[in-house]
């Protein structure tokens, strides 16, 4: 099984990597999922959970909760080749899935900032803003979790500044490659 880890900030571009993955039969596992299911049990925003999570159990803890995840999905499953994970957000998560998985590669998908808002501002998500200063809460918010290391460091990195059926096109590409 390969697991292939996926990072970008918000509005770069990864709904449109996640979703050409599928068509091509990888499974998904979503780190924002598992930190919407505990905010939900807690009754709190996501933003405090994802920050509160880490305060109580550390910087793995998302990253431990993935772990187990996907090894529950491939014992169910022995078929699965290809797993991505979304959300990856620190230099943590990154180790912790190299220790798991032999075949762990990272990717990061970007897009400037003003590309990225410019984009949330359009798609309307119940999380999404309208306005730019919240928008840059968010983005402080995520570098402060390590995301800009993880980007600085991933194997691969994808462009996303072009049309979208560039960017599908690019992200076609990669997938066919990495899943052979």
């Amino acid at each position: 099984m390969k697991v292939i880890g996926v990072t970008g900030l918000q509005g770069s571009g990864k709904s449109i990597f996640f979703d050409t993955a599928m068509e091509k039969g990888a499974l998904v596992v979503s780190m924002g999922d598992i930190i919407r299911e505990k905010a939900a049990e807690r009754g709190e925003d996501t933003g405090t959970t994802a920050r509160t999570l880490r305060e109580e159990f550390g910087q793995y803890i998302v990253a431990e909760l993935t772990v187990q995840k996907i090894k529950d999905l491939f014992e169910k499953d022995k078929d699965i080749k290809t797993v991505l994970i979304d959300g990856i957000r620190s230099p943590y998560e990154i180790e912790l899935f190299k220790e798991n998985f032999d075949n762990f590669i990272s990717v990061s998908i970007y897009a400037s900032p003003q590309t990225r808002f410019k984009r949330i501002s359009l798609r309307g998500r119940e999380d999404d803003t309208t306005n730019f200063d919240e928008f840059m809460v968010r983005e402080n918010r995520e570098l402060g979790f390590g995301i800009g290391d993880v980007v600085s460091t991933t194997d691969y990195l994808i462009e996303n500044e072009c049309s979208l059926e560039e960017f599908k096109q690019k992200v076609a590409e990669f997938i066919e490659k990495e899943m052979d």
